[in-house]
């Protein structure tokens, strides 16, 4: 070969690279970036609960309202911009979503109260989940030949929002100001001019269920009220109206769902196994890494004396592992249990290493190593978090058909942060009974919840199918 045809080769080469960078990794990574900073919202933000409760002279028990008023709206804007997603297309959900977000994060900047800092929130929140689900169903329905290398980038980008999430929150509460923490989930705004061309795809033009959506709605914020009313300091008979509420909405939604067609509940959803399977594995992963990362910085900080910048920098490597398994993911099916049960088995290892340490001081010693292991524990639900996103997508993907496959996935990842909410309200219950080493013994049922279930899932490689590889069976389950 000479070398005009070395050069020539050499640049066809880079061309080629480069566009197909362009077409998968490129798209995968703004994706993750228009999904990514959704995970702020909660675990920066839960840094700058303090400085929220002493500007705003609150108690520390009612800034609680900050977080699982986020975690409330972000699932439910999550499964609500998701079906509008499939109604009126992905580009007038995601414009809309931005305007909300907009929105919300202007109004977190100038609150005056908790309550309307609680309400922005929500907006905030709201937005995001928006944005969220846009960006969930542009990687579920790109071209099946690309999609394994979209979902590969898209769970790498994750990975680096989750690790660098508490190192943020940290960051920019102490050098600029708790207000920005709080509205941080607005850095996805940066990302939407860039998704902006691959949002092309048309709605249906169908109507949504707004009664079915109101039902969800109330049923879920009353439920993840009532497992937070210990975190919250409810009383018992506003507790016991958040459980009634929860039960009534809960039967009228599954009545609508089984008699109304078109309901925003698909009728065979919640039968589909593909589904079900996939939100166990969801909500396993969810509420372990969300309590850990409640748990985790109040020991590394309260009995280690950690900072919280380096806490979150602690934590960072964590990213750079989930990085690497998110970009393997597609031809290895037993990454996400493996790394799910060693996460629950870190988790157990550093709860009882810091209770036999009796919560002692110092970096050495028993006590340094029970933080080390507190430390791995909470860098592997990471790479956990980004495994499950990418294979569960990959798996809806392959499952369920592209007009119908946004409104599934924000039903999903509706479910995955009921899972987070359930998980950091069992968190704080336990921590008053048995303390925070105890609470990660517990807590580690999550993830190991989530590896049996994918473990006991006898598929072959989580390789996205594109509609001609989708079986007959598997769209017979499907909703219609």
């Amino acid at each position: 070969m000479t070398v005009q045809e070395n050069v020539s080769w050499f640049a066809r080469s880079s061309r080629d690279g480069l566009a197909d960078m362009n077409g998968s990794g490129s798209i995968g990574i703004r994706l993750g970036a228009l999904f990514g900073p959704a995970v702020f919202g909660v675990t920066a933000a839960g840094v700058a609960l303090p400085d929220v409760a002493a500007a705003l002279g609150a108690r520390p028990g009612a800034v609680v309202w900050v977080l699982t008023a986020h975690a409330l709206a972000l699932g439910i804007g999550t499964a609500l911009f998701g079906r509008l997603s499939d109604a009126w297309g992905v580009r007038r959900t995601l414009l809309l979503g931005s305007a909300v977000l907009a929105l919300g994060a202007l109004a977190c900047l100038v609150a005056p109260s908790l309550g309307a800092l609680v309400a922005a929130r929500a907006v905030l929140a709201a937005g995001s989940g928006a944005l969220s689900a846009v960006a969930l169903n542009l990687a579920a329905t790109a071209e099946p030949e690309r999609r394994q290398a979209v979902l590969a980038w898209f769970g790498s980008a994750m990975a680096v929002f989750s690790a660098g999430a508490t190192l943020a929150g940290g960051l920019v509460t102490q050098a600029l100001s708790w207000r920005l923490t709080l509205a941080l989930p607005a850095l996805a705004l940066v990302a939407v001019p860039f998704c902006l061309p691959v949002a092309r795809r048309a709605g249906s033009g169908g109507r949504v269920d707004v009664v079915g959506a109101g039902l969800l709605a109330a049923g879920v914020s009353a439920f993840l009220v009532l497992v937070q009313s210990a975190n919250l300091g409810l009383t018992w008979p506003v507790a016991a109206l958040a459980g009634a509420v929860a039960v009534l909405a809960g039967a009228a939604l599954v009545r609508r769902t089984r008699t109304v067609a078109g309901g925003f509940v698909p009728r065979d959803l919640p039968a589909d196994r593909v589904f079900r399977g996939a939100a166990l594995i969801g909500v396993g992963v969810y509420g372990g890494l969300f309590a850990t990362m409640w748990a985790a910085p109040q020991l590394l900080a309260g009995v280690h004396g950690w900072s919280v910048p380096a806490i979150g920098a602690w934590l960072l490597p964590g990213a750079l592992v989930g990085v690497v398994l998110a970009r393997i993911a597609g031809t290895r099916s037993w990454l996400l249990p493996a790394v799910a049960a060693a996460f629950a088995l870190c988790l157990v290892a550093a709860g009882l290493a810091g209770a036999l340490t009796g919560g002692q001081h110092g970096h050495g010693g028993p006590a340094g190593w029970a933080a080390v292991l507190l430390v791995v524990a909470a860098s592997l639900g990471f790479p956990a978090f980004s495994l499950a996103q990418v294979v569960i997508t990959a798996r809806m993907s392959a499952s369920f058909p592209v007009e119908r496959r946004g409104g599934a996935m924000g039903l999903l990842n509706l479910t995955f942060f009921v899972g987070g909410g359930i998980g950091l309200g069992v968190a704080g219950a336990l921590s008053r009974l048995a303390g925070l080493p105890g609470t990660l013994v517990v807590i580690a049922l999550f993830p190991l919840a989530a590896a049996l279930a994918r473990a006991g899932r006898r598929e072959g490689p989580a390789v996205p199918a594109g509609p001609a590889g989708v079986s007959s069976a598997r769209r017979s389950s499907a909703p219609r």
